[in-house]
């Protein structure tokens, strides 16, 4: 009897505290049902303001940017691959579905074909005996090899406008290997590589010129294109020649797609004249119907700051960045080939900026704001990048000396000042990566015309830029917001194809002239 009685005791003991237990997860659950049927009849003012904040929920993260990216990765191989989205607001332009498989077809292909496969030995054999046949050749697989070029803006538009023409193509892009790039972005396709190797049976290929025997301007020159080798070099800078731009005819297209190999070196982002060959407009149509996102898919899908770049552009937002209301970046660059002065850039700057509403403007004298009240106003932090720090420091005089006539406290910072580019300094060009990367999260951007650093910062983050325009080709106006994120091509091959296969008239509606450069093109919807 005493057992029994103490079992009883045992299981009183243990199932109110149960019950008790369950009761509360209950109602816990009722709660929460009803503050989600709530919140969705639009009766937001039934809950806590609390509740509500959009500081108290996370923030909604597409890690893989609409399926633009392939989730067979290692998150921790490429940290900005995933957490670059925590950092920008969310894209308002979807990829089409169409360029998500294409995207996942071109991996498949790089996969198969990259260096250390089979396809890819068998390849490299046939390019060092130079006797491939257009009639013989069974491979899968042909290739672009990008040799980068200039700048880093200019290397990145060039690098961007390679995969864009390997994707038309059916081609794989491998890259030219400098330092600079290894350091620079993570591999961008899943369980290969995208580097050339040190082997490679080409040499020196950033000698190669316009002038180099296997440029295919010079093989049209020579008349030499009805048997072509087994490899050829596209020479397309600002300084080719017209032979060298009739690449972009049709007709050259089509001569090119029987070649293993080619090598390409710009400056360029030389997209837009791909867009006016006839034999393209259906593919293109089915990859972008958005005209104006091409940049912005791609260069989001192809190029992810290292873990050292992103480790410089994350300590730096943190630190200065992170707790502000809202954010503006400016991108100065004066061009050496068309400068204008200090005065007058500053104060196209700065003018265009308070007019257009980018930035605050100051109250005159000394103002009469308290002290006390600064603690609940809201911080706009101003993101500046400059070779000259003259701007930097008086645009921050200007706000540290006056107060806001919108009661806004503005923070200006500028982390470096390296007075002239270095292109072959490695830790600039990590510096100059990071620094586009910020630009990349702001709200705002004023950029300066032309300039290739500025382009890929609008493009990674889809932001619309207000443009600062040269004097001499603004029909007097100072600024302009730009149309799209969309870069200039800014030396295109106009008039080159007239006498061969002719532009296409009908996509030509997509092209047009560039807010910033009277001689360029670009993408319009």
């Amino acid at each position: 009897m005493e057992v029994i009685a103490w079992k009883k005791k045992t299981w009183i003991r243990w199932i109110i505290p149960a019950s008790c237990l369950l009761l509360v997860f209950f109602l816990l659950g009722a709660h929460e049902k009803l503050q989600f049927e709530w919140i969705q009849r639009g009766n937001r003012a039934a809950l806590p303001a609390a509740a509500l904040s959009p500081d108290s929920l996370p923030p909604p993260r597409d890690e893989l940017l609409g399926g633009l990216l392939s989730p067979n990765f290692d998150p921790t191989s490429c940290l900005s691959r995933f957490q670059s989205s925590s950092f920008r607001p969310p894209s308002p332009h979807l990829p089409s579905p169409y360029l998500l498989s294409r995207l996942r077809r071109y991996e498949a292909l790089h996969k198969k074909c990259a260096p250390g496969t089979k396809l890819y030995q068998k390849s490299i054999r046939e390019l060092k005996s130079d006797r491939f046949s257009t009639s013989n050749s069974s491979s899968p697989c042909n290739y672009i090899v990008w040799i980068p070029h200039y700048g880093l803006g200019n290397r990145v538009v060039s690098l961007v406008s390679s995969f864009f023409f390997a994707l038309l193509n059916n081609r794989v892009l491998l890259i030219y290997e400098t330092e600079e790039i290894k350091d620079l972005f993570c591999e961008p396709f899943p369980g290969t590589s995208w580097v050339l190797p040190s082997d490679f049976p080409i040499s020196n290929l950033e000698s190669f010129d316009r002038d180099s025997k296997r440029s295919y301007g010079n093989l049209i020159r020579r008349n030499a294109v009805t048997s072509l080798p087994a490899y050829v070099y596209l020479h397309l800078p600002w300084y080719y020649d017209g032979f060298d731009r009739l690449f972009f005819c049709e007709e050259e297209q089509r001569n090119l797609r029987h070649v293993p190999w080619v090598l390409l070196k710009s400056d360029h982002y030389f997209v837009p004249a791909l867009f006016l060959v006839r034999e393209y407009e259906e593919e293109l149509r089915r990859l972008f119907p958005e005209r104006t996102t091409v940049f912005h898919h791609l260069v989001r899908y192809l190029l992810h700051p290292s873990n050292n770049v992103w480790g410089h552009a994350m300590r730096y937002y943190h630190a200065y960045l992170a707790k502000a209301d809202s954010r503006v970046g400016i991108q100065i660059r004066n061009l050496k080939n068309e400068p204008v002065t200090f005065d007058y850039l500053l104060d196209q700057i700065v003018g265009c900026s308070l007019k257009e509403g980018v930035l605050p403007a100051v109250v005159a004298g000394n103002g009469k704001k308290s002290l006390k009240s600064y603690s609940d106003e809201k911080v706009k932090a101003v993101f500046m990048t400059s070779l000259d720090v003259r701007y930097y420091e008086r645009v921050r005089s200007m706000y540290y000396e006056k107060a806001t006539t919108t009661g806004e406290v503005v923070a200006v910072y500028e982390p470096g000042h390296e007075v002239e580019q270095k292109t072959e300094d490695q830790g600039h060009n990590v510096r100059a990566m990071a620094e586009i990367v910020l630009l990349s999260f702001s709200d705002k951007l004023v950029t300066t015309a032309c300039s290739t650093f500025g382009y890929v910062a609008q493009g990674l983050s889809g932001v619309v830029p207000l443009v600062m325009l040269k004097p001499w080709k603004s029909n007097g106006a100072a600024c302009r917001w730009a149309e799209s994120p969309e870069p200039c091509y800014l030396i295109p091959p106009t008039n080159v194809c007239n006498q061969r296969s002719g532009f296409n008239k009908k996509m030509a509606k997509n092209v047009r002239q560039c807010e910033d450069e009277t001689g360029g093109v670009k993408l319009f919807d």
